[in-house]
């Protein structure tokens, strides 16, 4: 699809001067075996996540972090729960502790709590990185055709610069994975890979 001006898809976004690393609902429901959302290999995007965490830290980056979870009964829920109705594994009286995190935040790390997609969807996440001067959101996390998809999509709409990082993310399977990815990388975000983001983050 191209025009008189190149092609209609695909240009770059690219980094800004300031990055932040969000962790998109990287928790237990997709991250253990027997999980409600369990992913079938979960294990290279928290690793992934990992080295992206760490390297932010080091570089004085914010880092954030987002959980979903429910009012007991689901009220604050809507009309997500009833076409997910799995996600009642998030309601505050439920068993399990699917909802606890993979990887543990550090003193200071916010950690955004959401009942939808995005991780800016009725959260104050946009105003608590425009605070603090971030212009460029490395997006982490589960699932890339959802939360991380919905995440990277409104970061743009927010004016972010959004890095969706290519191996800190995962979904129920490669091809849902490399479809969104692709997509997402067409029209709303850069996807790029780990090593590249962590030069980013390093310098």
């Amino acid at each position: 699809m191209s025009g008189p001006h190149g092609p209609a898809f695909s240009g770059r976004v690219g980094w800004g001067r300031r990055p932040a690393v969000v962790v998109v609902d990287l928790v237990r429901a997709y991250t253990e075996p027997d999980g409600p959302f369990a992913l079938p290999e979960p294990g290279q995007a928290v690793a992934a996540t990992a080295q992206l965490v760490d390297a932010a830290r080091a570089a004085g980056h914010p880092v954030a972090w987002t959980v979903v979870r429910y009012a007991s009964g689901l009220a604050d829920g809507g009309l997500f729960v009833r076409k997910v109705p799995a996600l009642a594994a998030f309601a505050e009286d439920a068993v399990g502790g699917w909802g606890e995190l993979a990887l543990n935040p550090s003193p200071g790390e916010p950690v955004v709590v959401k009942q939808y997609a995005s991780a800016f969807f009725g959260t104050s996440l946009a105003a608590t990185l425009h605070a603090q001067g971030v212009d460029t959101v490395v997006v982490t996390g589960v699932s890339t055709s959802g939360c991380v998809r919905a995440t990277a999509t409104d970061a743009l709409g927010h004016g972010f610069h959004p890095q969706v990082v290519r191996q800190a993310c995962a979904d129920r399977s490669a091809q849902l994975h490399e479809q969104n990815l692709r997509d997402l990388d067409a029209k709303y975000a850069d996807v790029v890979d780990l090593a590249e983001a962590l030069e980013h983050l390093g310098g």
